[in-house]
């Protein structure tokens, strides 16, 4: 036979285990690194620059911009030298492992 005051009661441990789980992590509480929104902003940049030039929204000379991105993306990894972490330091982000 089943208790089922025994099942309610388990139940409610694993909802308020779960809604613990869920509030313990804080989604729209979270500070992003400088890492984190150079590449947020570098892939936004890319997917709509090239999203507007495949569309023919805008013209195709502004296909340079999601080039110069990728190309700022390559020298920043191998010299340290990001431009975009420099002004996020300087309002204050936190440092990630890349650029510290």
């Amino acid at each position: 036979m089943v208790n089922h005051s025994q099942i309610q009661d388990n139940g409610l441990y694993l909802l308020e285990a779960f809604y613990n789980h869920k509030t313990n992590i804080n989604l729209g509480k979270t500070h992003m690194s400088i890492d984190r929104i150079v590449l947020a902003v570098a892939g936004t940049i890319i997917l709509i620059s090239t999203l507007l030039v495949v569309t023919e929204t805008i013209p195709l000379v502004w296909l340079w911009l999601p080039v110069f991105v990728g190309f700022n993306l390559l020298q920043s990894s191998l010299t340290g030298f990001c431009p975009l972490a420099i002004i996020l330091k300087q309002f204050g982000c936190k440092s990630g492992c890349a650029f510290k």
